[in-house]
């Protein structure tokens, strides 16, 4: 998992293809879990990279993309926001998500 900075955030969420985003903050135990899952998922479909950022030092993208709470995974395509992922039900769920 590739951690952003916010310039590099900025950068990336325009690019051409498909972007995910993976948003948690240090002292969530949930965003722990889903962090592990979200591993699992890298090792299986090494095509994939999943990107994450704090949500901490993102108070602006916070608001613009009206984020609800974390662990949040976002997928863009093309630079547009398509989905918001809130429940990380399973690894299973989300390998179907990311392939």
């Amino acid at each position: 998992m590739v951690e952003l900075t916010k310039q590099e955030l900025d950068q990336a969420v325009q690019s051409e293809g498909r972007f995910s985003l993976y948003l948690y903050t240090p002292f969530c135990g949930t965003c722990q879990l889903a962090k592990r899952m979200l591993t699992i998922v890298e090792e299986a479909l090494p095509e994939v990279q999943i990107n994450s950022s704090n949500l901490n030092y993102l108070p602006e993208h916070a608001a613009k993309w009206e984020i609800e709470s974390v662990p949040c995974l976002l997928l863009f395509e093309d630079g547009k926001l398509m989905k918001k992922v809130y429940a990380f039900q399973s690894v299973e769920y989300l390998y179907q998500l990311l392939k």
